[in-house]
């Protein structure tokens, strides 16, 4: 094929960002791929202006043209892409090749969001097939920071036909991450599915793209393609600009052919000034492309991650030593010497941990990670952080857990959390990038020295990862199915809702048996009936039986009601010493008499 065959040359020249090119001329539709509909022209007239300054190989302008990151828009997918393949191939004529890009789903996909890999894999099927009707030479995957993503991407793209596909994955600019030699693991892993060339795109400017491009030259003899940004990006009038000049983006892109790379064009930032300078700096440079030797690097001779110390609470589990925890409501504000009082109460009363929620119900509280922090060092109770992933975008959620990691704060209950909508601020952004089996998978995947973009982090942390799992669901099939996927993501404790009933704790205890993980049965000792009837009617998740609401309204006063509560629950604290692996207790209002009488229904 014509493509394989222009690889086999001293190197070729790529183009640069079609978005950037588009914008500059006034288009500003986002993503920038609604333009092969809405201004055809407009992308034919970008990709001639790339040819005209010498590149040998385009683009079509089709790299977010998917329907996850269309999300809400109503179009043609499948006409985005035929029209891109069919715009680049007109301006590219037959003397030029033309790759169709695809790019990532933009959006975290199974296991760690929640995008079904089956529909991400029929996405991009159907983009391959309407890219290769177009009259495509070959495809190009860019951009993708999950390799897995991207080795099913290339899976959907070869379901479709057999044109040449390039792979190139993302890097993060870190020299630390780079230094650990992931570029080379991911080359040496990528080269197996069979593609024409391996390299890495987007996020870096050429200097540290040299870098990879060693790293990736190392790991594998395919031909390697780089695409860097000008450099580092900044906000002007809110828009990301680039300020590295042609001149120089040349000069520096020129060592990345000396170093081996085959196809070198440009990505976010760069124009046909930047492409054109680079084809004339090519063109009257002396340079020697240095000898390839692959497999310098060897897995077996990079130094073990070093591991961390698992929590007390981890090594409690694996003794089979019986828990108690207690979940106290935070305060609103900064007045904490209250909250810290009960909270040595609970600790002279013999309770084992203590459970910090995650904004709740989306109320504007401090962060649990300062919390947990201040109960370890003030205290020094062991605590366990409740983390939801509405406020906190990937990058956020890894940033924080890090955090967390080396505050202390190392017993997580991954929770999806409460919608923003339903709180303190109504109006306040919601981001969800992750589920609470996403973040499992993240803690996970720290536990094992990485983040999710597969650099070491430089140990393994020590978390242990706790799940919550409600026994009275509406959608207990659903719930079950959500059960065994945080399982096979590698949760290793199971937090139930609050429970009134024996039957639901069995139903809570059977779960635990069926994927070999210990249960904290949730028991909250209700104070009134209508407390009862707040908890049965008004919180989503939570069932009080009919019994226990009646017993609760012919109690004679508030003082008997109460009583009544509290001896449910010591009922339920006795089936949890007995079948359990801990008691998770919920005091209304921090009541630290209530937590006192179920810590003596288990001795």
């Amino acid at each position: 094929m014509r493509l394989i065959e222009a690889l086999q040359s001293p190197y070729l020249l790529g183009d640069g960002a079609c978005g950037t090119a588009l914008a500059a001329r006034g288009y500003t539709h986002y993503p920038c791929d609604f333009a092969n509909l809405e201004a055809p022209d407009l992308v034919l007239d970008v990709h001639k202006q790339y040819l005209e300054a010498g590149s040998q190989v385009i683009e079509t302008n089709t790299f977010s043209a998917n329907p996850f990151r269309f999300m809400g828009q109503s179009v043609d997918f499948r006409q985005v892409n035929l029209e891109g393949a069919r715009i680049a191939r007109k301006a590219a004529g037959e003397e030029s090749l033309v790759l169709g890009a695809v790019g990532p789903a933009g959006k975290p996909i199974e296991p760690i969001g929640g995008i079904p890999r089956t529909e991400f894999y029929e996405a991009i099927r159907e983009q391959a097939e309407a890219l290769a009707e177009g009259g495509v030479d070959g495809f190009l995957l860019e951009t993708f920071l999950d390799i897995e993503e991207l080795k099913l991407a290339f899976a959907a793209v070869r379901a479709v036909c057999d044109l040449p596909i390039l792979v190139s994955k993302a890097y993060i600019e870190d020299g630390e991450a780079l230094s650990a030699g992931l570029p080379t693991r991911c080359a040496e892993d990528l080269a197996k599915l069979g593609p024409v060339a391996i390299g890495a795109n987007c996020i870096v400017g050429p200097q540290r793209m040299l870098d990879l491009v060693r790293m990736i030259a190392d790991g594998s003899d395919l031909p390697v393609i780089a695409y860097p940004t000008p450099g580092m990006p900044q906000l002007i009038r809110g828009k990301v600009a680039y300020d590295a000049s042609p001149e120089y983006f040349a000069k520096a892109s020129v060592r990345l052919i000396e170093e081996g790379a085959k196809l070198v064009g440009g990505c976010c930032g760069t124009t046909p000034d930047h492409i054109a300078e680079l084809g004339r700096q090519l063109g009257r440079a002396s340079f020697k492309v240095k000898a390839r030797r692959p497999g310098q690097i060897k897995s077996e001779d990079r130094a073990p991650v070093p591991t961390t110390d698992r929590t007390p609470l981890h090594q409690k589990l694996k003794a089979n030593q019986f828990v108690t925890t207690v979940e106290m409501d935070v305060p609103r504000g900064l007045n904490y010497d209250k909250f810290l009082a009960n909270i040595r109460a609970a600790k002279e009363i013999g309770v084992d941990l203590i459970n910090i929620s995650d904004g709740a119900r989306a109320r504007l509280r401090m962060n649990p990670m300062a919390v947990c922090h201040r109960i370890q060092n003030e205290v020094g109770m062991e605590a366990v952080m409740h983390f939801a992933c509405r406020d906190r975008n990937l990058l956020a959620i890894q940033a924080d857990l890090l955090g967390c990691h080396a505050l202390g704060v190392r017993n997580i209950l991954c929770v999806t959390g409460d919608p923003a909508n339903i709180g303190d601020y109504p109006s306040a952004t919601s981001v969800f990038d992750v589920d609470s089996i996403g973040l499992v998978r993240i803690l996970s995947r720290l536990n094992e020295g990485l983040d999710l973009a597969g650099y070491t982090v430089g140990l393994k942390t020590g978390f242990t990862i706790a799940v919550a799992y409600n026994p009275v669901s509406l959608e207990p099939e659903l719930e079950s199915d959500r059960l065994k996927g945080k399982a096979d993501a590698g949760a290793e404790l199971i937090y139930t809702q609050p429970i009134f009933d024996v039957e639901h704790a069995e139903i809570a205890v059977e779960a635990g048996r069926r994927y070999g993980l210990p249960v904290f049965l949730g028991v909250m000792p209700l104070r009134s009936s209508k407390h009862a009837e707040f908890m049965h009617n008004e919180v989503p998740g939570v069932e009080v039986p009919d019994w226990l609401r009646q017993k609760l309204a012919d109690a004679q006063d508030e003082h008997s009601a109460l009583e009544t509560g509290i001896a449910e629950a010591q009922k339920l604290a006795a089936y949890a010493k007995k079948h359990a692996a801990g008691l998770y207790v919920m005091p209304p209002a921090n009541n630290m008499e209530a937590v006192r009488r179920l810590m003596e229904a288990l001795d």
